[in-house]
């Protein structure tokens, strides 16, 4: 397996190096080994499935834990701790688990073990001598290295199927990209039962011999402080991060300094976060995209590339294309689904071949459901969802946009737009606001606002306040959970 012998020539060349640091210890090259050996024998010894359960805070754990079931020939299954627990009993048996690797506080945090699975507690272990380890069948490229569990839009949950080739091959590309290198240091609190922290924040750096620090729960403070110890190179996060940084009183730009690189991913970037980040640190994030499915990254607006609303060129092995709705390959310029092929592509969705199908068009292209555009120079700006769309008087009309003009409203901390049902117009778009911490709320302000930027029958409706709109473990904003019944704050009638 081509990424799993880079990870252990990188952690056994230097093995004394410290490669990983989390909020509880710093890894040496040596201990992430000795741990992933230990760990190895313990899966031997309680499982018996092809496939092995993850469910561990952001930490060096984690990766321990893969290049422990990766040596034995298994396939990891990282586990969302924040589902219900009826989701995570739910994906124990569709991925076939029979064993877990965790902690006490992810279970306690669950509500106890989950029915049929053993616990391989490493809390609970004696980490001393170095065991014996079999090399057992091990992964081919084609293989899968992990399946990871997608919300999608609706339903069940779906396992998306990476083999080692997709997250060899999308490691590679990054690295490649922004000619990232052992001098370079991560700093990311991202879950790594998500894709972008499973590759960008745990892969890359330990493949390329980096050094990553992590932190499991996101606190504006510590963030600083973490830079300020360890002056990080890249710092990846999500816009809602990002925001919370630009918001603090007693931050400045010698705090981030020394980063190369402030990467945003998993939602768009508002107009309101990039500016008041780069006004207060003097620096500019550089957004990416991916998918779960794409193992994630496969575009980056590199500095030396930045422009607004743009999330870069394909990386090096993506092709891509702008599709329009009769299936004709658009011109610069044109929107259309994005769509992509490459050696990061997922092989499929775990035990649904007729969804898998569905995914890809008849030339092969993955479709991502993102509506984007390419300009001549090949940068992509993605513009929705196709499936987010509002059609308002037959035009088509995209949530980010309106989302983007509330953003910039001072009293906005955030906000979400869903479409609702009108006898008139089809769909009217309904917001929902969070607002700044002793904001008050003035509907008519908002409407009068959104009627300077927007064209009119763009304006939200009914503009509600809510307390906090609802996310997922990252942090993106779920629209889906919203609807015209939706609770909201009173406060919204001030």
């Amino acid at each position: 397996m081509e990424l799993l012998s880079a990870i252990r020539r990188n952690l056994l060349l230097r093995p004394l190096r410290g490669t990983v640091i989390d909020d509880q210890r710093s890894w040496r090259g040596v201990d992430l080994m000795v741990v992933a050996w230990h760990l190895a024998r313990e899966i031997e010894r309680k499982s018996t499935a092809q496939r092995i359960g993850v469910m561990l805070p952001t930490s060096g754990a984690f990766p321990a834990a893969a290049i422990a079931a990766w040596t034995l020939g298994r396939t990891i299954v990282p586990l969302n701790y924040l589902l219900s627990r009826s989701d995570l009993e739910y994906v124990a048996r569709d991925a076939g688990l029979d064993a877990v690797i965790t902690v006490g506080p992810m279970v306690d945090f669950i509500g106890g073990p989950l029915k049929g699975l053993a616990e391989i507690r490493p809390d609970q272990m004696r980490f001393t001598g170095i065991p014996p380890v079999r090399m057992t069948n091990p992964l081919q490229r084609d293989d899968l290295a992990v399946v990871l569990y997608t919300s999608g839009t609706s339903g069940r949950p779906k396992g998306v199927m990476l083999t080692c080739g997709n997250i060899a091959a999308n490691v590679r590309q990054c690295q490649e990209w922004v000619d990232f290198g052992r001098n370079d240091t991560i700093l990311g609190v991202l879950p790594q039962f998500h894709s972008f922290g499973l590759t960008v924040l745990t892969m890359l750096p330990l493949a390329t011999g980096a050094r990553a620090v992590y932190t499991a729960r996101f606190v504006p403070r510590k963030i600083i402080d973490l830079a300020k110890q360890h002056r990080p190179t890249a710092l990846v996060a999500i816009p809602s991060m990002y925001n919370a940084l630009r918001l603090m009183k007693d931050a400045g730009p010698e705090d981030l300094a020394s980063l190369r690189f402030a990467v945003s991913g998993g939602e768009p970037l508002p107009d309101a976060v990039y500016d008041g980040f780069h006004q207060k640190f003097g620096i500019e994030i550089n957004e990416g995209y991916g998918l779960t499915e794409t193992s994630p990254v496969t575009n980056w607006c590199r500095p030396s590339e930045q422009r607004r609303k743009c999330v870069g060129k394909a990386l090096g092995g993506v092709d891509q294309r702008i599709v329009g709705p009769d299936g004709a390959v658009l011109g610069p310029n044109q929107d259309g689904e994005v769509r992509m092929k490459g050696p990061n592509i997922m092989k499929g969705y775990l035990n649904l071949p007729d969804e898998t199908a569905a995914v890809f068009d008849e030339h092969g292209y993955f479709k991502t459901g993102d509506m984007g555009r390419l300009d001549e120079h090949g940068l992509l700006s993605i513009t929705g969802r196709i499936k987010e769309m509002l059609i308002i008087g037959g035009e088509n009309v995209f949530p980010r946009e309106i989302e983007e003009v509330l953003n910039r409203h001072d009293s906005v901390k955030d906000s979400a737009v869903i479409g609702m049902q009108d006898g008139m117009r089809g769909e009217v778009a309904l917001a929902f606001v969070e607002l700044k911490e002793g904001a008050r709320f003035d509907e008519g302000a908002l409407k009068s606002f959104c009627r300077e930027h927007i064209a009119g029958f763009k304006v939200p409706r009914d503009i509600r306040v809510v307390k906090e709109l609802p996310r997922n473990p990252t942090g993106k904003i779920m629209r889906r959970k919203l609807s015209a019944a939706t609770p909201c704050e009173a406060a919204a009638a001030s």
